[in-house]
């Protein structure tokens, strides 16, 4: 049993209530007997209790429960040191129906290559492959997926958001601390043989050699003793040609903030969840090129945390315009009881970039959450927040004044 509850929270789709997870710590597999499969699953439901403003004309909006959101999980041990990981999101604010979110492998051995060599490798590599949750920054690991939320304090997760599925290959390197991890993906959510261009109206055979995009991670992280950890790390993820890329546009569950700023066009569209399904959040979307960076820093001191990032953006748009975007966020928590079962803290966002090329000038969202939460059971999570967004400089959007507030109020059961 208790293998089990390990496994589960390596792959993060479980209890990881008390203290921050980054990557999967590596396992050797020593124990493995026979093929296992473990099935876990994610809930989470929320109360909406928010306003919103803008000099242009938005819908009204009430209070009440929004769709609730459900992963299903699997993790099978296939053999020494070799791991199967499933997500299928049940339910979500994008999609009505089931689907699969991502699959694929981690080696932590190599039982089929019967080699010393090899085996002494291992002991310090990691390599997972298959459709999968990039691992580029840290951010990833402390935001909501769908139904899995006892990672995230907060209720929302970020404005700009690096977060995408897509078809990879990961090694990384870990000693004494040091982590370093190079990747290879297509760069898109939804890979093709072929692509149709409405404006051409003539059909492109799509080579997935040509729209490879790279990143990469290096940096520090230590338990230094039982009271004080502390990690800071530096990613990169460049992508020299993409056909509609999907790092800031992958995220196919969709935001917390339902229906926030979605303006009046006499239109289903206005109320619908599915059809702006990332309302509140902002950054470049779909993109041609990219070159991003991002600095994370993560130090955890008794019951104190701290986690905070700096990224930029550069690239250019399918248009063939180019952009330029900067993330700041900064959050601080305190966990507290006697298992660490409450919690309080402070979350600043702050974007800057320029998606309205009519307008000369950049835009900014800012962004502020106070939250608290009970972690009622291991398993069990009830969350509070208070947030407050504002957008400036979106005018031909918003006017010069825009933003919501409010109160969201989530509870979440991951096992």
């Amino acid at each position: 049993m208790k293998k089990i509850i390990i496994s589960l929270c390596i792959i993060a789709i479980s209890i990881c209530s008390i203290g921050q997870q980054f990557e999967p710590s590596q396992v050797s597999g020593d124990d493995f007997d026979k093929l296992k499969v473990n099935v876990g699953g994610d809930f989470a439901i929320q109360y909406q209790i928010l306003d919103h403003n803008a000099d242009s004309a938005l819908i009204p909006l009430g209070s009440g429960i929004n769709l609730p959101t459900a992963n299903l999980n699997l993790n099978v041990d296939l053999a020494k040191g070799v791991k199967l990981n499933l997500v299928t999101y049940l339910s979500s604010r994008r999609h009505n129906e089931a689907w699969v979110k991502g699959g694929y492998l981690q080696i932590d051995e190599l039982p089929f290559i019967k080699s010393s060599g090899v085996d002494k490798v291992m002991d310090y590599l990691t390599i997972w492959v298959g459709d999968m949750e990039l691992n580029y920054g840290d951010e990833h690991f402390r935001r909501s997926d769908n139904g899995n939320v006892t990672r995230n304090p907060f209720v929302g997760n970020y404005v700009m958001e690096a977060f995408m599925t897509s078809p990879a290959f990961e090694a990384m390197f870990r000693n004494k601390g040091i982590i370093a991890m190079g990747g290879i993906t297509l760069g898109v959510v939804n890979p093709a043989l072929t692509r149709f261009s409405a404006s051409t109206n003539q059909y492109t055979a799509y080579d997935a050699a040509r729209y490879l995009a790279y990143y990469w991670k290096a940096g520090y992280d230590r338990q230094f003793n039982d009271d004080f950890r502390g990690r800071l790390t530096l990613s990169g993820y460049h992508a020299p040609k993409h056909y509609s890329g999907s790092l800031y546009n992958g995220d196919r569950a969709g935001s917390r903030y339902y229906l926030v700023m979605n303006r009046i066009t006499n239109a289903a569209a206005d109320v619908d969840i599915k059809s702006n399904a990332t309302t509140g959040n902002w950054g470049p979307g779909s993109t041609n090129k990219d070159n991003s960076l991002m600095v994370n820093l993560f130090v955890k001191a008794k019951g104190f945390e701290v986690f905070s990032t700096y990224e930029i953006a550069k690239g250019t748009y399918v248009s063939g315009k180019e952009f330029k975007f900067s993330q700041i966020a900064a959050e601080g928590l305190y966990r507290f009881g006697g298992r660490d079962q409450f919690y309080g803290g402070l979350r600043y966002n702050l974007v800057n970039g320029d998606t309205d090329l009519s307008i000369a000038g950049d835009q900014s969202v800012n962004r502020i959450q106070v939250a608290a939460g009970w972690f009622m059971l291991e398993s069990t999570v009830v969350k509070v927040e208070y947030v407050n967004q504002s957008f400036t400089d979106f005018i031909a959007s918003y006017g010069a004044d825009a933003g919501f507030n409010g109160v969201m109020i989530e509870a979440a059961i991951s096992f």
